[in-house]
């Protein structure tokens, strides 16, 4: 069970890294990929048989893999990220939205989704008992 994508998927799909980001790259590659399986497992399913199975699934989990990695990557590691920053004047006023509070990686429902480990389940509650 190796790492779902390497550098050069980062650099292919996303973009060319620094010498840091590489590094980072390396240390996120193997962690990323070990939440993506924990993801699976939750939810009752084998990513690497899924992948197995399909060949095609395979590159959707580079992607999300890849998609997850540069999303880290781009976070700030000096200063807490901000997603909504507003300020005033008068009132010396300035609230922010933060992206992760706390920081951390982080995987988005659509990205699950794109997975096959999100869909909705479909059931019966029958009020009146059985008629047979």
């Amino acid at each position: 069970m190796g790492d779902f994508a390497n550098l050069q998927d980062i650099i292919l799909l996303w973009r060319p890294m620094t010498a840091d980001e590489e590094d980072r790259a390396k240390a996120l590659l193997p962690v990323v990929s070990a939440i993506l399986r924990a993801e699976a497992a939750k939810v009752g399913k084998n990513l690497d048989a899924m992948i197995a199975a399909d060949h095609g699934m395979e590159q959707v989990v580079r992607s999300v893999t890849v998609d997850v990695v540069s999303r880290a990557l781009m976070t700030s590691t000096d200063q807490e990220p901000m997603t909504q920053m507003t300020q005033s004047a008068g009132g010396y006023s300035a609230t922010g939205t933060f992206l992760v509070p706390g920081g951390g990686l982080f995987i988005k429902k659509a990205e699950l989704a794109r997975l096959g480990l999100r869909r909705q389940r479909m059931g019966v509650i029958d009020f009146y008992g059985s008629t047979d």
